[in-house]
């Protein structure tokens, strides 16, 4: 029997409804293919989505609150002067001063803690990640001219301010006498902005460096130099870091993103595995329906095996085609879960605001049913933004995807290969004295 006749063979296996009057295992092929294509949508989504996820939080934290590396210079180093020399080391693409403290910000008729960020005045056009990720809300980002500010999204709604409103920033100082005492700027609110991350830009307030510097008491203050590299993900970065080092001196504290935010980031990659990991899984129980399929095939199709043999059909042959077909049914699979998972990776946007709508169009009949009317119901979120972002990115990793069309293919003949050898090692003789 020629491997071309084994597939033939195969072709009728799938195809062809004789074999038995109910042709039970034809259609457990078609249950098993269905099986595994439902099967690797949730899987493909979740790739997708998870690794566009990882990577516009990462991208966030990375470019607006860390930069590659970081800094933190004691306040007796001039900290612009340091950020000049650093800017000229190899490697480095950018190097800007930066103040941190927390304060307390007052708005019309509400207060709340801010971190209040000391920043260039020209940050949000000459940073690339500052102008890529941060959306205006209202107003502009000009930090130039005098006591400006620009709030984040969250901060500006719960201190009810707009652009043009005026913000008070308090924080303390040491008195000569060793009292502490309060010490209050007011500052005008030139722009409302968001990253699309609440996490992040919850208790932002970004006002100018010089304004920053007399604001600040020298020692309550956090003296940071942001760094950007050419690649965040560099195995350079680390030889990066060691110039820097040396550089800055002693005195100073260097870290890399990845160090000041490892937990973090460690967290999501765990969570992504846990959730790859379940869905493998559930393709894993799919692919059983290929074996289960292909052993009621053989038993529908004895007598026809019999028959074949008798007229010099050998063992492997037989044995080939039925891997064939099981192998068909992964691949038919395939073709059509991995298209339909792509597909509800790119729509999952639209996809979550209309389950949210269907979700609490529902939540509201039975608030109405139970409470009279939907006046104190609270929409439901399926993603709070103030732990995900606003927008999900959809990252297409093709060299994930490879791997899981060829496991599900090589799962398909492993599954396979068990009721495939029972069919090649049907006895011919014993079969037709039974029929």
């Amino acid at each position: 029997m020629t491997f071309r006749s084994s597939i033939l063979y195969a072709v009728r296996l799938v195809c062809s409804r004789g074999g038995g009057d109910s042709g039970r295992g034809r259609k457990g092929l078609v249950g098993a293919m269905l099986s595994i294509g439902i099967s690797l949508v949730p899987l493909v989504a979740v790739l997708s989505i998870s690794d566009g996820m990882i990577e516009g939080i990462t991208g966030r934290i990375i470019g607006l609150s860390s930069q590659d590396i970081s800094v933190r210079v004691p306040a007796a180093i001039p900290l612009q002067r340091l950020a000049a020399s650093l800017t000229e080391l190899e490697g480095v693409t950018r190097a800007t001063p930066e103040l941190q403290g927390i304060a307390l910000a007052a708005g019309k008729k509400a207060r709340t803690g801010v971190t209040v960020r000391a920043v260039q005045p020209d940050i949000f056009t000459e940073n690339r990640a500052f102008a890529s990720y941060f959306s205006v809300e209202e107003g502009g980002t000009g930090l130039a001219g005098g006591r400006n500010a620009v709030i984040g999204q969250k901060v500006a709604r719960d201190l009810n301010l707009h652009a043009g409103d005026t913000i008070t920033l308090i924080t303390s100082e040491l008195g000569a006498a060793g009292v502490v005492r309060p010490k209050a700027a007011l500052f005008t609110v030139a722009g409302i902005v968001s990253c699309g991350y609440q996490e992040l830009d919850a208790l932002w307030v970004f006002i100018p460096f010089a304004e920053g510097e007399s604001f600040f008491p020298r020692a309550a203050a956090q003296h940071i130099v942001s760094i950007m590299t050419p690649d965040s993900f560099s195995p350079e970065l680390m030889r990066i870091k060691g110039r820097v080092q040396e550089a800055a001196g002693d005195g100073c504290i260097v870290y890399t993103w990845d160090e000041l935010h490892a937990a973090q980031y460690e967290n999501f990659a765990s969570t992504k595995i846990l959730l790859l990991l379940v869905m493998l899984l559930i393709v894993l129980v799919a692919s059983v329906n290929i074996s289960s399929a292909l052993v009621m095939l053989v038993m529908e199709r004895r007598r026809e095996i019999a028959i074949l043999k008798s007229m010099g059909a050998s063992p492997d042959g037989i044995t080939a085609a039925f891997l064939l077909a099981g192998f068909s049914a992964g691949a038919a699979g395939v073709l059509f879960g991995v298209p339909l998972g792509l597909l509800a990776s790119v729509n999952i946007n639209a996809l979550i605001s209309v389950v949210e709508r269907l979700i609490n169009a529902c939540g509201k009949c039975l608030y109405v049913l139970l409470h009279g009317d939907n006046g104190m119901y609270t929409a439901i979120r399926l993603l709070d933004p103030a732990y995900y972002l606003q927008q999900i990115p959809v990252t297409v990793p093709f060299r994930e995807l490879l791997v899981i069309v060829l496991g599900t293919l090589l799962l398909s003949l492993l599954v396979s290969a068990l009721p495939a050898v029972r069919a090649g090692r049907e006895k011919p003789l014993e079969t037709l004295r039974r029929s």
